[in-house]
């Protein structure tokens, strides 16, 4: 028997050999904990574990003791432009093939793999691209317990400064366990979603002071801990991070609706309701809410928070009330025990009907909408102003009106008073499509927009998180010269391959999956080449980031869940919300009650704050 053979079987050796306390427990530090009692026999394998080294294939099955180290990776063609003739054609192609289906996609895998765009010999890659991506997906994992929990961030062997890419973050995570799920690899989720809960309201707190009850961690990692008096045990502990030792210590308020979101699509996929009906995790659901639903100052039903507290964690003037915080409240009102939750389901309705009513009237923008505002009246006061904000005209930025398509819109990034942020952010308007806080109208006008701005939006590597870069002077103010923001970089008009998959939930929702087969096809041509970036710089996304980390994960696993989806489209229902009856009827009567209406005052008998 050969060496590495022989010491693997005697690590997996007969259970009674190890000993361990139940994983789940919260000991009075409030900290997860696993006790290792390790025998003599278990203490001399691992010693000879050292030296041998072995392949990530033929690794033992215990990754206690391989925790706070994992694996590291194994390891400018066309511009991605096409003609408005062949666009045309793939979109007729794609629409046949869903009629001859009765509306479904469900071929969209064989149709994927018949067609190349412009004609270029870029298929030969696609199939050892996707075989890779799973690979490097399945290095990322990172145990607990010998139990996998997460993917860490990034997995370059060649990167000198990790920084905190080496743990997990719950965000980051979402592409990794949707992919999981799509694979029928269920575990891996629910590890991740009952570990991370056990992390909720750490005691952990910044300058003395402590986090809202609720929130969760933007990241955790696992430490391995002797134990003092005994060399042959130890404790692995979670240790996660709530903002206090970020760059910027910035709060990640986002952190708890993704993980409300990978919840709800564990038990859609899985079929397993029973998670999310248990008491430990409706009472993490339930303070997730009330963080989010707490009555505060402000006037709006948006949520307010502040700069750096989402995807975007570093200053960029975003500040107030961006617009991919608010969607995500429908997956926790489908997944509340109503029996249990009253009062809660109650504000929760309240809130979803007044934020439904307030992103689509005063978020939205298009032509039309910009010329309303051309000639706003300003320092108006009275119920039934129409410039209810009080928006000077000359706030629009002189490039939207060339911009702005005829047909097509789309949601602005932010609102406050006397103050529109008009770029685009990618990331709030496809989650408006996928949680149906835009209208249908709405959601389609969204894609015509990405479609008649492909150039500007997806380039040569899907996809911009915002549009337009700060430049000069106004970078200058508003991000403090952060050198990293620099324009067209990372979060200041970056490409992000990770938004490809969200991309295509929302086109798959539509019924518009063209757009999105056109963007992987686009990322196959070099995303595998360039060794799977965090993320792209320069206006047509042609090169990597300068400060970009390789072997992104959730760039990985965006690609992979955008595969999986085009190639079973009905997938796609355990991330899409529908609108229902009652939200809907309550928004047409405040609709028709709205002074830009109708300035008599008509309200539905049950009043809403908006």
């Amino acid at each position: 028997m050969a060496t590495s053979e022989a010491i693997l079987q005697v690590l997996s050796g007969p259970v009674p050999q190890l000993f361990y306390s139940e994983p789940c427990s919260k000991n009075s530090n409030s900290r997860l904990s696993l006790k290792y009692r390790v025998s003599r026999r278990w203490k001399k394998g691992s010693e000879l574990m050292q030296r041998v080294d072995f392949s990530r294939s033929s690794r033992g099955s215990c990754k206690c003791q391989h925790a706070e180290s994992v694996s590291a990776v194994t390891a400018e063609d066309e511009h991605g432009g096409r003609s408005s003739n062949s666009w045309n054609s793939q979109k007729v192609e794609v629409s046949q093939q869903m009629n001859n289906e009765n509306g479904s996609v469900a071929s969209m895998e064989k149709l994927a793999s018949t067609r190349t765009i412009n004609n270029t010999p870029n298929r030969v890659s696609a199939d050892s691209t996707e075989d890779e991506a799973w690979n490097l997906l399945r290095e990322s994992l990172v145990y607990y317990c010998s139990n996998p929990i997460g993917t860490i961030a990034a997995n370059d062997p060649t990167d000198t400064s990790i920084l905190n890419y080496d743990q997990v973050f719950i965000r980051d995570f979402i592409p990794s366990g949707i992919a999981f799920l799509l694979k029928g690899e269920y575990d891996i989720v629910r590890n991740f979603i009952l570990y991370t809960l056990q992390l909720q309201s750490w005691e952990k707190t910044m300058d003395c002071y402590s986090p809202g009850q609720g929130l969760m961690p933007a990241s955790f990692k696992v430490r391995t801990v002797p134990l003092d008096g005994d060399d042959s045990a130890y404790e692995e502990v979670l240790d996660p991070d709530f903002g206090e030792a970020a760059i910027g210590r910035v709060a990640p308020v986002d952190s708890g609706l993704w993980w409300i979101i990978l919840l709800r699509a564990y038990g859609k996929c899985s079929g397993d309701l029973s998670v999310q009906e248990r008491v430990d995790v409706q009472t993490g659901i339930k303070m997730i809410l009330k963080l989010c639903l707490a009555d505060g100052f402000d006037m709006f039903p948006t949520l307010l928070v502040t700069d750096g507290s989402c995807m975007i964690d570093r200053r960029m003037g975003i500040h107030g009330h961006p617009l991919e915080i608010q969607a995500s409240l429908l997956c926790a009102r489908e997944m509340l025990a109503p029996e249990e939750s009253a009062d809660l389901m109650r504000a929760l309705n309240n809130r979803l009907i007044a934020l439904s009513f307030h992103i689509r009237e005063y978020y939205w923008t298009d032509m039309s909408k910009i010329n309303e505002i051309y000639r706003y009246k300003t320092e108006e006061y009275s119920y039934d102003a129409v410039n209810k904000f009080n928006i000077y005209p000359d706030q629009i930025p002189p490039w939207l009106g060339e911009w702005m398509p005829n047909k097509g819109g789309y949601l602005i990034g932010n609102l406050q008073p006397a103050h529109m942020d008009f770029r685009f952010f990618s990331l709030g308007n496809l989650w408006s499509i996928v949680s149906s806080l835009a209208t249908i109208d709405q959601s389609h006008a969204i894609l015509d927009l990405i479609e008649a701005k492909w150039a500007d939006l997806v380039s040569d590597m899907p996809m911009k998180i915002c549009y337009p870069a700060l430049e000069g002077e106004e970078w200058r103010i508003i991000t403090g010269s952060d050198p990293k923001n620099t324009p067209w970089s990372y979060h200041n008009g970056g490409s992000w391959p990770t938004l490809l998959w969200q991309l295509t939930v929302a086109c798959i929702k539509m019924n518009r999956p063209w757009i999105a087969v056109n963007a992987v096809k686009i990322a196959e041509r070099r995303i595998s080449r360039d060794k799977w970036p965090e993320y792209y710089d320069s206006k047509r996304a042609r090169f990597i980031g300068k400060q970009a980390h390789l072997y992104q994960t959730w760039s990985i696993a965006g690609y992979l869940v955008s595969k999986l989806l085009l190639a079973n489209p009905d997938a796609a229902k355990i991330l899409v919300n529908v609108e229902d009856s009652d939200l809907a009827n309550a928004f047409s009567c405040m609709l028709s009650a709205n002074p830009r209406r109708n300035r008599i005052r008509k309200g539905p008998k049950q009043s809403f704050i908006v």
